[in-house]
């Protein structure tokens, strides 16, 4: 009786252990940093899955087949994306975009992304000073305040 009690510990703790070790390694390997592009190309960031944030360059989006290419700039620093992802790009990423794309720097100094996403460009504006929410959708329909 003991024994298969001792054999039966032995392997709900090896069954334990392997789950355990499972989910620390699928941990491990789904960890994504967010750097930018300056710590990218100055090393202070892993070159292993990350994401970067930037500037889409104007005119650099070329499409080819299933390939589209383009620059990622942050000032003066600049990276060049290849994506070969199967997702449909958002109509938002055009040349002076915000995007944050996500993937693998080579060695090489080509970004391979898999991911992309393009920030929506809001053209959001405060209200002066003194004027109401509503208010000031009514003048921007030429109801002003003296209609």
């Amino acid at each position: 009786m003991k024994n298969k009690r001792l054999k039966f510990g032995i392997g709900v703790g090896v069954i334990l252990i392997v789950v355990a070790w499972e989910a620390v390694s699928g941990f491990q390997q789904s960890k994504t940093y967010y750097v930018t592009v300056s710590e990218l190309l100055t090393g202070k960031a892993a070159r292993r899955h990350i994401r970067v944030g930037g500037v889409v360059q104007d005119n650099s989006i070329e499409r080819h087949g299933g390939i589209v290419t383009f620059r990622l700039a942050q000032e003066t620093s600049v990276i060049p994306v290849t994506y070969v992802g199967s997702d449909t790009l958002p109509d938002t990423f055009t040349g002076g975009a915000q995007a944050i794309i996500e993937g693998d720097y080579t060695a090489e100094g080509m970004f391979r992304a898999e991911k992309i996403q393009a920030k929506c460009t809001s053209k959001y504006q405060a209200a002066p000073p003194g004027v109401k929410p509503a208010q000031k959708v009514a003048e921007s329909r030429g109801q002003g305040a003296g209609s």
